[in-house]
């Protein structure tokens, strides 16, 4: 289905998660509703085609199996979080969307979760799927190592010796860190800041410094804490 795009996590100051384990060694975890066996898998992705390679590896290793459903989220805050996920042929909206609706209830990004079902021989009905797609895909996350995902600006500041004590004060106000530091006759801080400390950042850096400093932005990127 086409990839959506979601609103989910606007708010800046929300915090996102997500998985250690690679697509080698998904997180996982199984159980067995009516006969029918659930099987969920969780791995890191960065991109929705890595989470599509990931579903085809599945299917491939579960040949007998009757469905492999999945759901996917990428990227961080609003208009660069994309969606996507598949019933793969279950009654629509009873595999693909719970498993979906668990990873935005975590609030997971950069992940794909698959749920694999081999047919027992007795219909659950559409309340029974959506509740062990949901249950599949909680018990997969909860199998996973969660860490903190956050999105950053990467800056480049010079700036003279003396004026060092009060840039590590800032940047620890805004809770961001020095990546990397250069010293020569002045120093060079390159500083990641929480996308939304930046604003402030930049502020406490101009009251301070009287525009002496000024930070040079190098790039967006993402944090694991």
């Amino acid at each position: 289905m086409p990839d959506l795009h979601t609103d989910l996590h606007t708010d800046l100051h929300t915090v996102l998660h997500t998985v250690q384990e690679n697509s080698s060694n998904p997180a996982h975890d199984a159980f067995v509703e009516k006969k029918s066996e659930f099987i969920g898998n969780i791995c890191h992705v960065t991109t929705l085609d890595e989470a599509v390679d990931f579903v085809q590896s599945v299917k491939v290793a579960n040949p007998k199996a009757r469905h492999v459903a999945y759901a996917a989220i990428c990227g961080m805050h609003g208009a660069q979080l994309c969606e996507r996920m598949s019933d793969d042929g279950e009654p629509a909206g009873t595999a693909g969307k719970p498993i979906l609706d668990v990873l935005r209830s975590a609030n997971l990004t950069d992940c794909v979760v698959t749920v694999t079902r081999y047919f027992g021989g007795i219909l659950l009905g559409s309340g029974g799927l959506t509740r062990a797609y949901a249950k599949s895909a909680s018990m997969a996350v909860a199998a996973a190592k969660i860490v903190d995902i956050v999105s950053c600006v990467s800056f480049a500041c010079n700036l003279k010796y003396q004026q060092l004590r009060m840039l590590q004060h800032i940047v620890n106000q805004v809770e961001g860190a020095i990546d990397s530091e250069n010293y020569g006759a002045d120093i060079t801080l390159n500083i990641s800041v929480p996308t939304y400390k930046s604003e402030e950042f930049l502020l406490l850096v101009k009251n301070a410094f009287s525009g002496s400093v000024v930070p040079e932005v190098l790039c967006r990127k993402q944090m694991v804490l």
